[in-house]
């Protein structure tokens, strides 16, 4: 069983999997490669003079697997509560996790299905998100939303960080105290 499964390698996924992961969760990456990020040209991310959205995305994938995080390319289709979790059910198979994050981008079809509480979005162009408690927290205990599917700006920049709030706050909740992950530059000999 996967501590944590993040659904959606976008922004907001990708940091909530880099961070779970590299905080020593098992973490899941679990992506159908629909993210609209990968239709952007990114001109506005601090510490990042230009990057087209394919390369971003394939970067925080890479970050996350490289933290430890499993990635599967493969599109989730049901969550069902199961034992001290959730199972998560995908075109080809299934996995286990106690804690799931949604960060399906635009898509709020799985949220609507399993029960998450949605309304309407002030974001353009974005109809549908899924209703959170500020900190990521669904209506289901469990499942959180991260990103843009959670209200955020569909800046990339914004994405990202929310969902590396979120994968805090889910690490926190694992460790029953407050994490944080803060790694110290070490001077140059």
């Amino acid at each position: 069983m996967y501590d944590v499964a993040v659904i959606g390698a976008g922004p907001a996924g990708a940091s909530a999997a880099l961070f779970t992961a590299k905080a020593g969760k098992k973490t899941l990456l679990l992506d159908n490669d629909q993210s609209i990020t990968k239709r952007a040209l990114i001109r506005n991310h601090y510490g990042v003079e230009e990057i087209g959205g394919p390369e971003l995305v394939e970067t925080g994938i890479r970050q996350a697997v490289g933290c430890g995080a499993e990635l599967i390319r493969d599109k989730a289709v049901d969550i069902v509560r199961s034992g001290e979790g959730f199972e998560i059910r995908t075109e080809n198979g299934s996995f286990s996790a106690r804690h799931v994050i949604l960060a399906t981008g635009l898509w709020t079809d799985l949220a609507e299905k399993i029960g998450l509480k949605t309304k309407p979005a002030t974001e353009p162009r974005i109809k549908t998100i899924i209703e959170t408690d500020g900190q990521g927290r669904t209506n289901i205990p469990g499942i959180w939303a991260a990103g843009t599917v959670a209200g955020v700006s569909v800046h990339t920049i914004i994405t990202a960080g929310d969902g590396a709030k979120v994968a805090v706050n889910v690490v926190s909740e694992l460790n029953g105290e407050r994490y944080v992950d803060h790694d110290i530059l070490q001077p140059k000999e």
